[in-house]
């Protein structure tokens, strides 16, 4: 499945939220132009002062107290950066799309079969769902060779890997172009099958799932399972604290696609506490100001 490597100069990130403005942020940072597509002129402006929010952050990090060359870099990325609300427009003049909405794959299955009428024949279009099937999402377009998963984590700036996602269409040409363009962020990179969590997930659900089941049932709190985990295992967080920043919506979401998977396996059960907080209380983590813990 051999095919042309794409030269990508300018990258789509559609999505302006946690995930797709920290992606945003350092594909610029790195030299690409990039163009982010948002639904309403209230979600671009939010997308665009998270990232110049996070990007004043970095000129402070890499400049090293340099306060010229704080401002230039801040300056050069800024000035690589776009907002729109055009998507048709934009994809029609992009090498590569990163979806980064919301994990539904009707509403990704929708946005994936218009991309594949709209963008370019040589565009690859990716996702960076942390949960859902490249395959699946991508079922209703033609370009299968053009398509792979780009999994990101959070922090973006901070988390130092991507999941390549390959399908068993995935031409080589676009799985080499998507490795290279996860190494120009300067980020390792790891390949995958297009399988339920890829590598990460799949084998950190399986955690959070007890820990939560641990807390409902009473057996320990949520600070001491993250104590032990931190201190007993050398984890760098707690599984709950790892939630509250993924986002507890996030985690929700994942934890019923493993469960709509495997009806059957009790151990995919969604978690009752989870939905009480998420659904009733609306506690996020760290991006509703409160979750396991407080952010406020």
């Amino acid at each position: 499945m051999a095919a042309a490597t794409v030269n990508i100069k300018h990258v789509t990130v559609i999505g302006g939220g946690v995930m797709g403005s920290g992606i945003a942020m350092i594909t610029a940072a790195n030299g690409y132009r990039v163009t982010v597509v948002e639904v309403s002129e209230d979600a671009a402006g939010r997308a665009r002062r998270q990232v110049e929010k996070d990007l004043r952050r970095m000129a402070q990090h890499v400049s090293k107290g340099n306060e010229q060359a704080e401002g230039k870099f801040f300056t050069d990325t800024a000035a690589r950066l776009a907002y729109s609300l055009q998507l048709e427009e934009v994809v029609a003049g992009t090498d590569l799309v990163i979806e980064a909405i919301v994990e539904n794959l009707e509403q990704k299955q929708t946005l994936f079969k218009l991309l594949d009428q709209k963008a370019p024949p040589h565009t690859i279009l990716t996702s960076n769902t942390s949960s859902l099937s490249i395959g699946e999402i991508s079922s209703t377009a033609a370009r299968k060779d053009r398509i792979g998963g780009l999994h990101f984590f959070n922090p973006v700036p901070m988390m130092r890997l991507i999941e390549v996602v390959r399908t068993k269409d995935t031409s080589d040409g676009t799985h080499e172009a998507l490795l290279a363009f996860g190494k120009s962020l300067r980020k390792t990179c790891i390949t995958c099958r297009d399988v339920p969590g890829f590598v990460v997930n799949r084998l950190l659900f399986p955690v959070i799932h007890e820990a939560l089941g641990m807390v409902e049932r009473g057996d320990a709190t949520h600070r001491d399972v993250d104590v032990a985990m931190k201190l007993g295992l050398g984890h760098p967080m707690g599984p709950f604290e790892l939630m509250d920043i993924v986002g507890l919506d996030t985690v929700r979401s994942i934890l019923h696609e493993r469960h709509a998977r495997n009806p059957a396996d009790e151990g995919t059960r969604p978690s009752e506490l989870l939905e009480r907080m998420v659904v009733r209380e609306k506690k996020l983590g760290v991006k509703s100001g409160e979750g396991f813990y407080s952010y406020k």
